[in-house]
């Protein structure tokens, strides 16, 4: 049995529909391949992790990690679900400005900002900063002294814990881009150094352990080892942060192999250890925020291709081709990512034959799902890709030259193209010729 998310549904023709939109009808009207988004289930996802913390009576932010999809239309919902924003570059900031975002709702990112991003976040006077390394703090404290303004932030630290799906690693993590070991005494150096600065407002503690989480116990470690050292902090240097930030990562279900918790689960357990660890130290509850990406958007997009061209290799293995691949979605490529999909315009066929989905990419590893059932197919049949929504669109490139496709939300019934089609002319409106002096005499 086929299984399907938020508003999907197979209707009496036997047609995928979306958000009340007959998937075959909105690839007619947008071509393929063709991004569907459906709001609705984003806004499920949204208030699933706010109404969490509101019954615990939690004070908490909940931050929209825009690197999964970011766009304005994406960021508008976003903040009529009463969302904060965290963002990691300049494009990602300026697309929550032009969105009309709440700049005192965004939280600002990465590990190598550069001295105009910093500059930008400061003169569009954004609500925190959570600062990396060393250099950005020096860097930070001085574009804030220079401009007579303070800023908040968190300071990012790597707790010693790696999570990645069932796997949790308490050693080794030291090792990575991100933030200030908090074992081996950067942290306590770049808290000491913040707290010293006229300008600098340190909220509190900010880590990430991973992602694609299907259980509380990374989470839980990080929050009793992050709680240990602030209680040593508040002993020694009377801090006592206001914040703690433990990140997102929290999975979803792309294929029957993928066993996520809910959204309130995570919270409910981060809540209950936070409260238990801080009444043990006799320190106060801090706000608590989390950074939720994927689990917000990724089985709320679907990706529809139309079938092309079809490639039988006798007891090895039948190719059939679609109209998109790593170009729209380079995660198979790049982390053997797995999907599931089903023939959208004939989603009530029985299955007959095993099959793998290639790419239309001049690469042999553009493979988008190896060995699926499907129904026999044909050239023209629409496969709609599930779970998409996430690191689809915002990993899109223009390999080969190919446009990247449009996005369109659906909801109650209602499509609403969100980023159109990139044209041809879009493809070369960067490039420049030749001028006359190297032209071939």
């Amino acid at each position: 049995m086929t299984h399907l998310y938020g508003t999907s549904k197979i209707n009496e023709k036997g047609h995928l529909v979306i958000g009340g939109c007959d998937t075959v009808e909105l690839s007619k009207k947008y071509g393929t391949p063709l991004y569907v988004y459906d709001v609705e289930l984003i806004r499920e996802r949204a208030r699933g992790f706010k109404n969490t913390f509101a019954s615990l009576g939690v004070k908490a932010q909940v931050a929209y990690a825009s690197k999964a999809f970011s766009s304005i239309a994406m960021i508008q919902v976003i903040a009529e679900e009463g969302l904060s924003l965290d963002v990691v570059s300049a494009g990602e900031l300026y697309t929550a400005l032009a969105a009309g975002f709440p700049k005192e709702k965004i939280h600002f990112h990465g590990n190598n900002k550069s001295e105009a991003e910093l500059r930008m976040a400061m003169e569009h006077d954004i609500g925190c900063i959570v600062v990396d390394n060393f250099v950005e703090l020096e860097l930070l404290e001085e574009i804030c002294s220079e401009m007579k303004m303070p800023m908040q932030v968190l300071l990012r630290v790597t707790p010693g814990i790696e999570a990645h799906t069932h796997d949790y690693i308490l050693t080794g993590q030291e090792d990575s881009k991100f933030g200030f070991d908090l074992q081996n005494g950067q942290a306590e150096s770049a808290l000491l150094q913040a707290v010293d600065s006229n300008w600098i407002d340190v909220l509190g503690i900010h880590c990430h352990i991973g992602s694609q989480i299907f259980e509380t116990t990374g989470f839980v470690l990080a929050a009793q080892k992050i709680i240990e050292k602030l209680q040593e902090w508040n002993e020694k240097h009377l801090f006592t942060p206001s914040v703690l930030n433990l990140g997102g990562g929290f999975g979803i279900r792309y294929t029957e192999e993928d066993d996520p918790i809910s959204p309130s689960q995570y919270v409910e357990e981060i809540i209950l250890k936070v409260k238990e660890e801080t009444r043990n130290y006799g320190l106060p509850m801090p706000e608590i925020w989390i950074e939720p990406g994927r689990s917000l958007v990724g089985d709320a997009g679907t990706t529809l291709y139309e079938i092309g061209s079809h490639k039988d290799v006798p007891d090895i293995r039948k190719y059939i081709a679609i109209d998109g691949g790593m170009n729209d979605n380079i995660r198979p490529a790049l982390y053997d990512a797995k999907y599931e999909a089903i023939v959208a315009n004939r989603a009530d066929a029985p299955v007959e034959e095993l099959v793998s989905i290639a790419g239309k990419c001049c690469e042999s590893g553009d493979m988008l799902i190896w060995d699926i059932q499907l129904p026999a197919t044909a050239k023209g049949d629409l496969l709609a890709v599930f779970c998409t929504g996430a690191y689809g669109y915002s990993m899109a490139n223009n390999y080969n030259r190919l446009p990247r496709p449009p996005v369109v939300f659906v909801e109650g019934g209602e499509d609403q193209l969100v980023i159109r089609r990139e044209s041809l002319e879009d493809l070369i409106h960067l490039d420049i010729p030749l001028g006359t002096s190297l032209k071939k005499s």
